[in-house]
């Protein structure tokens, strides 16, 4: 599956039998992490807003692979390890915002679309057909535009806390939106960084299943020690922002696909996933009382089933 050119990268976490490399897909640099049974079905994990790869919990990561997925994760494009893309310059944050109050088109360094080409890619790269897709927050647009637009490509469909971007729908609560979009203390010191980004986990996590203080913040920090690119979220931002509403794309999915979302999702309401399910053809909603914007330790077992469960629908109509 990997190929020869490959270049091994250090195990990105305490992940048994995980093997990271850095690959070339559609001439950009991604670092994708293998794990599961190499021989399981692919299932390949896109990632949310400035998501790393070592963001999917790693014993979430580990339950699929003993359900028998062989498991893909991948730093996006300007994220993690793989490529940066600082050569695009800062992102046009605030005339996206305007340009997206008239109805206009943006301008932006990337798209969404690109991104879900970037999965092609990978998937081209290590020599996989067809792959179970399952994407979380910003991953479910990318997973949205790479279903409709490559529907040869999936097995399955799995949409986790994403929207149709439909304008019709409430928006994320107005105190999370603004923790979302400030920015840490200019020239901030390494701690002052970690307490933002807890703050801002903690403002959209679940209320029925809080994560520890201590946990939390040592997510964060690992994360942060990792890799930080503060422009490139501002990238990502404005290509969820020139994105608008995919409620047309919908209607070309054609892979069985799930809805996972949370019922207190503070970020993006529950009627954006009973919105994805409504206009996905034959999609299964499972709406979470009490789970936020996160992935909640109590929920991997339910995760879980429901994609062994979208599988079998797969499976089942060839």
């Amino acid at each position: 599956m990997i190929p020869v050119e490959a270049r091994a990268l250090p195990s990105a976490r305490a992940l048994p039998g995980a093997q990271t490399w850095a690959v070339q897909a559609g001439g950009i640099t991604l670092a994708v992490e293998l794990s599961g049974p190499p021989g399981g079905e692919p299932l390949l994990l896109v990632p949310g807003l400035g998501m790393q790869l070592t963001d999917w919990p790693t014993g979430l990561v580990a339950e699929l692979g003993a359900a028998g997925f062989c498991v893909i994760c991948a730093d996006p494009r300007d994220l993690g390890l793989s490529q940066p893309m600082d050569d695009l310059g800062r992102a046009p944050v605030h005339a996206t915002v305007l340009t997206q109050m008239f109805g206009l088109r943006s301008r932006v360094p990337y798209t969404l679309a690109d991104l879900a080409q970037d999965a092609v890619h990978l998937l081209d790269t290590l020599g996989i057909g067809r792959a179970h897709v399952c994407g979380a927050s910003m991953g479910g647009m990318v997973a949205q535009h790479l279903a409709a637009s490559h529907p040869q490509r999936l097995r399955s469909l799995t949409l986790m806390m994403s929207s149709s971007g439909s304008p019709w729908l409430p928006r994320g609560h107005p105190q999370v939106l603004q923790q979302m979009f400030s920015r840490p203390p200019p020239r901030a010191h390494f701690d002052e960084l970690v307490a933002h980004f807890a703050r801002l986990h903690r403002s959209i996590g679940s209320p029925n299943w809080p994560e520890p203080e201590q946990e939390l913040e040592a997510r964060v920090r690992t994360g942060l020690l990792r890799a930080y690119r503060p422009q490139a979220l501002e990238r990502q931002a404005v290509a969820v922002m020139a994105d608008g509403d995919r409620s047309a794309l919908l209607r070309h999915i054609t892979a069985p696909t799930a809805v996972i979302h949370g019922g207190a999702d503070p970020l993006v309401p529950p009627a954006a996933g009973r919105d994805l399910a409504k206009r996905i053809q034959g999609a299964v909603l499972d709406e979470i009382p009490g789970m936020g914007h996160d992935f909640p330790e109590a929920l991997w077992p339910r995760f879980v089933a429901d994609l062994l469960s979208v599988a079998r629908r797969a499976a089942a109509a060839g």
